[in-house]
């Protein structure tokens, strides 16, 4: 049975239930094993008098066929609950639709299952905006859609049944107050343990049940293989795979994006296009693009031809970076256990950024320049905040220079409220700058 952990996505379901009445449908998107299904059961259990779950992964040849006839809804309703032998109560149940992705007709019956109102609806689904899935439907407009996310850090903390620390994190952020160097020592100690392990809720319960980093490690490579086999399904010549296993590559390589014919050789932009949207609707990946007018609504300005690509769990970053090496053989557990991590593995640390501002429901952005003397620039991330904007440069160490961070405040100074360096000491201010360790990173 799948551990129940305690996730911030529940309180965004009871917002809809409450919100909705009714109205609309809500889907639940997100990457294969973060725990969709586990805490769509629960909250059904929880929060309806009766529930009924669908699961199209392995549905009957009895339960799809009820979608062939909607012309009688009491007829339907009837069948299905002899079907699951289940009573349903209306406005006091909820009927799922799990892995929905896999019966597209179901999906789409959905407008006129709200239409009907009796009852309450919540989809899940991963790779479920990928166009094969849906090009044969009317997407149904009753849909309200959330994104669910590895654990992050916070709610990582809340499984080692730690529910002080990021309450408190977050008021010495505001107030701007240091730690102090043994605070941050163990609180870089306990954030390394959380990017070796990640926030895949089967790697979390493992590492609680045994505290062997070894069978985490196994546990991830399952579900990195799941991700290989459906890229497969969605793309049989292995582009999108191989686009996908590339990631820590093209990142240790700290150009100023991903270099997509390094890795698939000549290939058109269309085709590329298509490809890198498949890969982003399975939300196995983050994926930053090119700012070229770092402003509010940087998304009317990216360049969707320059971006860099981040995997959504950084748990399972560490494991297909030394995807070929035997777990033994994997350096990356003791360099970073130990703190002793090599400044070329430092992009490690930047997924760990991507993964904690993308989880906090930002949008990701990142801008490159080259100064009149062809000095190379970059801020990795750019956050939008009210009329202002908010760039971060990230550090994988201690040191507290930030030339391009400077360098960008001088060039749009009118554009910037504040300012951020994520890296790996103490919260500190160097004159504007905030520099902040990495594990407030999901604070800002």
């Amino acid at each position: 049975m799948d551990t129940l952990f305690k996730r911030k996505i529940y309180n965004e379901m009871l917002v809809w239930k409450e919100q909705s009445a009714g109205e609309s449908a809500l889907l639940i998107e997100g990457p294969r094993r973060v725990g969709k299904s586990t805490i769509t059961k629960l909250f059904a259990q929880r929060e309806y008098r009766t529930h009924i779950v669908i699961d199209f992964a392995k549905a009957s040849t009895e339960e799809k066929n009820l979608f062939n006839d909607l012309s009688d809804m009491d007829y339907f309703f009837t069948r299905l609950k002899l079907l699951k032998g289940v009573s349903l109560y209306e406005r006091e149940s909820v009927i799922i639709f799990d892995e929905v992705q896999q019966y597209p007709i179901a999906r789409q019956a959905i407008k006129y299952l709200v239409e009907d109102g009796r009852y309450d609806y919540i989809e899940t689904g991963s790779l479920i905006s990928i166009h094969k899935n849906v090009d044969k439907i009317v997407i149904p407009s009753e849909e309200e859609t959330i994104s669910m996310y590895p654990m992050d850090y916070e709610e990582f903390r809340w499984a080692l049944g730690d529910s002080e620390s990021i309450p408190l994190l977050k008021e010495m952020l505001q107030k701007r107050k240091s730690l102090g160097d043994d605070v941050n020592r163990k609180m870089m100690r306990d954030y390394r343990l959380y990017m070796l392990v990640g926030g895949m809720p089967q790697a979390v319960s493992k590492y609680i049940e045994t505290h062997d980093l070894m069978m985490v490690d196994k546990v991830k490579r399952g579900i990195l293989r799941i991700y290989e086999q459906d890229f497969h399904k969605l793309d049989k010549t292995n582009k999108a795979k191989a686009v996908f296993k590339a990631i820590p590559s093209e990142l240790h390589k700290n150009a100023t994006r991903y270099q997509i014919t390094t890795v698939l050789g000549k290939v058109s932009s269309d085709s590329t296009r298509g490809l890198i949207e498949m890969i982003e609707d399975s939300k196995t990946v983050n994926i930053a693009y090119h700012a070229d007018d770092p402003n509010v609504g940087m998304e009317l300005t990216s360049d969707k031809s320059s971006y860099k690509m981040y995997i959504c769990d950084t748990g399972l970053f560490v494991t297909l970076a030394f995807w070929d090496k035997k777990f033994t053989e994997n350096i990356i557990y003791q360099k970073l256990l130990n703190d002793k991590l090599d400044a070329n593995l430092g992009y490690v640390y930047e997924n760990a950024v991507a993964q904690a501002l993308a989880s906090s429901g930002n949008k990701l952005f990142y801008y490159t320049w080259l100064s009149e003397n062809k000095h190379a620039y970059e801020i990795d991330f750019l956050l939008s905040r009210g009329f202002k904007i908010w760039p971060i440069e990230v550090k994988s160490s201690g040191y507290k220079t930030h030339r391009s961070l400077d360098e960008f405040c001088n060039k749009f100074s009118n554009r910037i409220s504040n300012r951020y360096l994520i890296y790996t000491k103490d919260l500190n201010k160097d004159g504007e700058t905030t520099m902040i360790p990495i594990y407030m990173a999901g604070l800002l």
